[in-house]
C-alpha cells in the first residue's frame, strides 16, 4: 500500500536526533501501514522523493535463516592453515 503524504496534506518537520535528521511519522500513516517500532525500513532516494518502505522481512540479518540457505553451491573448501603451532588441539 502506498500512501502519497503529499495528497493526505500532512506536513512533518526535519529535527536532529544526534548526528542524523529525522522526520516524525504521522499516525494515520502508522495505523494504515501497521508501522511499529524496531521495524526495519529501507529509505531511498529517487529524484527530489525520499522513498520509505517497509523492508519484506522483519530482520534483513536473520542467522537461522542465513544459515539455512547454506548450500554446496555457496560453501567454500577447507583452507589448510600447516600444522597447529603452539597449544591449539584439533
Amino acid at each position: 500500500m502506498i500512501i502519497d503524504i503529499f495528497q493526505m496534506g500532512t506536513t512533518v518537520k526535519i529535527k536532529k536526533w544526534g548526528n542524523n535528521l529525522g522526520i516524525s511519522i504521522p499516525q494515520i500513516i502508522v495505523t494504515e501501514m501497521s508501522l511499529r517500532e524496531g521495524l526495519y525500513m529501507n529509505i531511498n532516494e529517487n529524484g527530489k522523493r525520499i522513498i520509505i518502505e517497509p523492508v519484506t522481512q522483519n530482520n534483513p540479518f536473520n542467522l537461522t535463516d542465513m544459515l539455512n540457505n547454506i548450500s554446496e553451491i555457496n560453501t567454500h573448501r577447507a583452507i589448510e592453515t600447516g600444522e597447529p603451532v603452539g597449544n591449539e588441539i584439533w
